[in-house]
């Protein structure tokens, strides 16, 4: 049974509107985690939203094949280095949760 996962990420909110220098830092490491993603057995696709009343607010919402393929990928060693990275440009951890289709 398929399964979505969702990942909440919030961008800092900086003096003097400076949230855009995060970007050549995070985007080539957003790059990076999607391109490792597309690799994993299990991976359907993924895809990035932005609140429309909040831009700090983004959503990332994947679809695996399982929870075992996702259980598989979360673990994985290179995608806890680059979400490592990610989460330290933003300085908060990434949220996941886990649903699947009842």
């Amino acid at each position: 049974m398929s399964i979505r996962v969702l990942m909440f990420r919030k961008m800092p909110r900086l003096y003097g509107g400076m949230e855009a220098d995060l970007l050549p830092q995070l985007g080539p490491l957003l790059v990076e985690a999607r391109k490792l993603a597309f690799r994993q057995p299990g991976y359907i696709s993924g895809e990035t939203m932005r609140n429309v009343a909040d831009p700090y607010d983004y959503l990332v919402i994947s679809t695996w094949k399982s929870v075992e393929d996702w259980e598989r990928w979360f673990a994985n060693e290179e995608r806890e280095a680059v979400e490592g990275k990610i989460d330290a440009v933003l300085g908060a951890s990434t949220e996941y949760k886990v649903y699947s289709y009842d």
